[in-house]
């Protein structure tokens, strides 16, 4: 005698019926999968800003960086991107990461010279740029800028027992200046209205400024007073190297991005924000301007101006002079 329950015909037919169903949508999944795994992330899905949408699908963001700005961007003795604005720079990726929900993130290095940075930013080959730029009204047409991250001074380094003591004193004598820098600017305006009679060397940038002066083609550099401290840090002999004079012009460093992107100069100014105000900047600057550095160990023993200081209470985006 069977002993199975007797299945009645309707329910035989509707249990067919519903494993052909199954059947047919398995087949249907598998045929579509392909085309499914390729169909592009909607687009309502992406940001609206073209930097950061650009950063979303192709998980690449393009950083431009300086090779001999010390201690804001360069290279140390390995040939690897360091320095104060080089860290700030990747803790804003950091930010934009968990903004994005993008942890695996790649990033491009891009070296930049004071004469290309700014077509870089704007032709879209560098998403963001952190190193020694200063913000100007004149360049903040072309490009925008984020929160300020430091502040410097226009100085002049000058060999040791130099009689130049300040800008005045450089009449009848050569100066360098790195090409496409404010500082070339401002030196030569101030030549042109007090009627000095200077002799320019212009250099491709800060590294070879330098060695017209330590080779005796200029008797001084002019630069902001960050940057001639890095470079008296990177000399052989530093002590052989002073930086005097009252400084000419205060400049406000900050990250340059492509004009018109509010939504992505919003998140990295909401990234250097947060970097300011928590004492995480501080503590970088600390690593930086107060603690040996590479590559020869050196410590610029500066602390933070009145200045720095209070950008860290009241962090701003706009430009000095």
């Amino acid at each position: 005698m069977n002993d199975a329950l007797p299945i009645s015909l309707p329910d035989s037919r509707r249990g067919l019926q519903a494993w052909r169903r199954a059947g047919a949508a398995a087949l249907l999944a598998l045929a579509l999968g392909p085309a499914l795994a390729q169909r592009p992330v909607p687009e309502q899905a992406l940001p609206e800003s073209e930097t950061l949408r650009r950063i979303v699908e192709t998980g690449t963001i393009s950083l431009g960086h300086r090779e001999s700005s010390v201690p804001f961007s360069y290279y140390d003795s390995h040939k690897r991107v360091v320095g104060y604005s080089h860290e700030l720079m990747l803790r804003v990726v950091d930010s934009l990461k968990a903004e994005l929900k993008l942890p695996a993130l790649t990033i491009r290095l891009v070296p930049v010279t004071t004469q290309n940075r700014i077509p870089l930013v704007r032709s879209g080959t560098v998403d963001l740029e952190c190193a020694s730029t200063t913000h100007t009204a004149d360049r903040a047409r072309l490009v925008s800028f984020s929160t300020t991250f430091f502040i410097a001074g226009t100085r002049l380094l000058v060999r040791r027992g130099s009689p130049i003591r300040d800008f005045s004193d450089l009449d009848g004598r050569t100066v360098v200046v790195t090409a496409g820098t404010t500082s070339e600017r401002l030196l030569r305006t101030h030549a042109e209205r007090r009627g000095l009679h200077m002799r320019f060397v212009t250099a491709r940038d800060h590294e070879e400024a330098f060695l017209a002066l330590e080779s005796g083609r200029a008797e001084a550099f002019m630069m902001d007073d960050a940057l001639l401290f890095g470079a008296r840090a990177r000399a052989v002999r530093p002590d052989d190297w002073e930086v005097v004079g009252t400084p000419m012009s205060q400049e406000a460093y900050a990250c340059m991005m492509r004009r018109g992107d509010t939504d992505f100069k919003a998140a990295v100014d909401r990234a250097l924000v947060r970097l300011l105000q928590s004492g995480e900047a501080m503590r970088t600057y600390q690593r930086w301007f107060q603690s040996p550095i590479p590559p020869k160990g050196l410590n610029l023993n500066w602390p933070p101006s009145p200045a720095m200081l209070q950008l860290q209470r009241r962090p701003n985006d706009q430009p000095l002079g």
